[in-house]
């Protein structure tokens, strides 16, 4: 009777967890424009837990969405040594989706002209970035996605902030240099460790990565440390750091090229965008079921 209990409970936390995955990501496509009617996405999956949750939302979206759209799995083998070459075909023909398997040896490049010790991630991300735009085109996609989270977001934002000195994230819909390819991240809104549970509810094929994943000196691991601690000592920080990533102030930062300092001048009528810098902070309470959006209301695509 308890197992029976524990059993029940466990798939009720299991369809709560998917169900709020499913509106997030809902709530992202919304928010930026992610997908429109008629649009091919190519789903680019590394065989990590994150593009897995990605292509297995969208799917269930797919099903219920107010405007067609049609996915195309995409994986990169870059020849590490020891991928398993078999996983991600098997796992896709089990679901029935369309998949195209891009076989270029990056692994010999990046381990050719990065020296021993150094962080491989910039160049091999210059490169999968190049190869998955290529295969775009080919394949007719209108939209590329990608796999990255809430937490990626913002450890890309502190990365940039400490060692970079801008301010600058990952945002959840880019252009691409050329003007010729839109990457999407309609996991934006979702957080990590509800990821994590879900791949284990899943039971996704995980294939970890010993290339750029397997680097324990990253700064971004130093990053993704401090936010976790963060998170466990200060529930609901990431959250209202996330919110301030779209509430964001320029009359009160320092960037002369993003607001007009120069030109402000003396007026007789109120100024919204005034000293209220130096009026008393106002502090948010958490609010885990409310991810940050512009304005005041939302319409959200009927995901259902």
């Amino acid at each position: 009777m308890l197992v029976n209990k524990q059993s029940r409970k466990a798939q009720y936390n299991a369809n709560k967890l998917q169900k709020r995955l499913r509106r997030l990501v809902g709530q992202a496509i919304e928010t930026f424009n992610m997908i429109e009617d008629g649009d091919r996405l190519m789903v680019c999956l590394s065989g990590g837990k994150d593009s897995y949750a990605l292509l297995d939302i969208l799917l269930s979206l797919q099903k219920h969405a107010p405007v067609k759209f049609d996915l195309i799995a995409v994986n990169l083998d870059q020849k590490q040594p020891g991928f398993p070459e078999h996983v991600l075909p098997h796992y896709l023909e089990s679901l029935g989706v369309s998949y195209r398997i891009v076989e270029q040896d990056t692994y010999s490049v990046v381990k050719r002209v990065i020296p021993e010790g150094k962080t491989t991630c910039s160049l091999c991300s210059r490169l999968r970035r190049g190869i998955l735009y290529g295969t775009a085109e080919e394949l007719g996609a209108t939209k590329i996605a990608l796999g990255h989270h809430r937490d990626d977001i913002l450890e890309t934002f502190f990365l940039n902030m400490f060692h970079g000195g801008t301010l600058k994230g990952m945002p959840p819909k880019l252009l691409s240099d050329n003007g010729r390819h839109i990457v999407i991240r309609p996991l934006a809104y979702c957080r990590e460790k509800d990821l994590e549970t879900y791949a284990h509810l899943k039971a996704f094929p995980i294939i970890p990565c010993n290339l750029c994943g397997s680097q324990a000196n990253l700064q971004r691991q130093a990053i993704k440390a401090m936010m976790k601690a963060w998170d466990k000592q200060f529930p609901g920080r990431l959250e209202t750091m996330f919110r301030a990533l779209q509430n964001v102030k320029p009359s009160h930062l320092a960037d002369s090229t993003l607001y007009n300092f120069q030109g402000l001048q003396k007026q007789e009528s109120p100024f919204p965008e005034g000293d209220k810098a130096f009026d008393e902070e106002v502090f948010l309470e958490s609010q885990e079921k409310s991810p940050p959006f512009h304005g005041s209301k939302i319409r959200v695509l009927q995901f259902k």
